[in-house]
């Protein structure tokens, strides 16, 4: 049975401001958070095997008082099972003064997260990072500056806080996450679920597919008619994945 989603709709005024950011960004990242209540069902209902996920782990590194987030800033490593991980520096808005060299990098990406009411346009620097590293950073032994790269310390010194150092900050996480990509039958492209387990014990299920900016709008409206004809439930409240785990581990430094 198809849910009836009562959502929040996108005033004129945003309309406007998403078509203007859609026009900078490279691609658009459609994400639903589907409420813990119905992770079983929907899961079933989309066809998905938990065998096929992949483990990953996440840590932030922002100050006790996240006044890297304050800033709109993300930074961000990766380890991820059975392959290479990752280190990101994330803007968050991504800032309209991004200097031609940075744009032409082909590490820099920018791109639209859009959800069920609201949208935020980030531009993220993301470079390989080895996983044994990020471990070392993660328990002390090596300086969080080493997962970065030249470019990444530059950003990261370009649009951080006056005083604030990569190895300054503390290390919040890490953060396990199950991922899978899969391709329900029906959906015009391939879906992502991500399965953020959270060390209080609660969850977050997050739905998510992406596609080049001139698309947005067309996937979009099939997307939302293939969730509401398998009966995922659209109206739940969106949750900042980030944002949580930031808050979580930025209160509980010594636990």
């Amino acid at each position: 049975m198809a849910v009836t989603a009562t959502r929040p709709q996108i005033s004129e005024e945003q309309l406007v401001e998403l078509l203007g950011l859609l026009d900078r960004s490279d691609t658009v990242e459609l994400k639903l958070t589907v409420p813990e209540a119905s992770i079983r069902k929907t899961a079933f209902a989309l066809g998905m095997d938990p065998l096929d996920g992949q483990i990953r782990m996440v840590t932030f590194f922002d100050t006790p008082d996240l006044a890297l987030n304050k800033a709109g800033i993300v930074v961000r490593a990766r380890r991820i099972q059975g392959r290479a991980g990752d280190s990101v520096i994330k803007l968050r808005p991504a800032p309209p003064d991004v200097s031609p060299e940075l744009r032409a990098d082909p590490e820099f990406g920018v791109e639209v997260d859009a959800m069920p009411g609201g949208f935020v346009c980030s531009g993220r620097l993301k470079c390989p990072a080895d996983n044994a590293a990020i471990w070392d950073v993660i328990t002390g032994k090596r300086a969080i500056r080493k997962l970065f790269t030249k470019r990444q310390r530059a950003l990261y010194e370009q649009y951080a806080p006056a005083g604030i150092a990569l190895d300054d900050l503390a290390v919040l996480g890490p953060l396990f996450i199950v991922k899978m990509k899969f391709a329900p039958v029906g959906m015009p492209t391939k879906l992502v679920a991500e399965l953020w387990l959270y060390p209080d014990g609660s969850r977050v299920f997050e739905l998510s597919t992406k596609c080049a900016a001139p698309d947005a709008f067309t996937l979009a409206a099939r997307t939302r008619a293939f969730m509401s004809e398998h009966g995922v439930d659209l109206s739940g409240q969106q949750q900042a994945k980030t944002s949580k785990a930031l808050r979580y581990f930025s209160t509980h430094l010594d636990g």
